[in-house]
């Protein structure tokens, strides 16, 4: 399959990783943990490079902003079941810098996509 712009895309890898990174982590845990905050928080992590690849298909610059917006939206529900999932022992303390690291360098590589897309009008 032939790579598209936004899978060349540093934010875009970094998403991905993010999700799997998640994903596999959430494929571990007890049936109503998985239920609950599992899929919650797979949701909004797969969210975020999602996001940004429908973005750059649409077509205009106006677009692919709103729908980096909602990345980052994403990505902050993310941050918000990953506290979640801590608070309540699905994670430990590791894993959860682990996340986190790539959740930081994320969120400015994000803020800079944005950024870059602010000045091409």
């Amino acid at each position: 399959m032939e790579r598209t712009n936004f899978e060349n895309l540093r934010v875009y890898q970094l998403a991905e990783e993010l999700g799997d990174a998640i994903w596999d982590m959430v494929a571990l845990w007890r049936p109503l943990a998985k239920d609950t905050v599992g899929k919650q928080l797979v949701r909004s992590a797969d969210s975020v490079g999602a996001n940004i690849a429908e973005g750059s298909g649409r077509g205009s610059v106006l677009d692919n902003r709103r729908f980096v917006r909602m990345s980052r939206g994403s990505l902050y529900e993310a941050k918000h079941w990953l506290r979640r999932a801590y608070k309540r022992k699905l994670l430990t303390s590791e894993q959860t810098d682990s996340l986190r690291q790539t959740i930081d360098e994320l969120t400015r590589t994000l803020n800079g996509y944005l950024r870059s897309l602010q000045t091409k009008d």
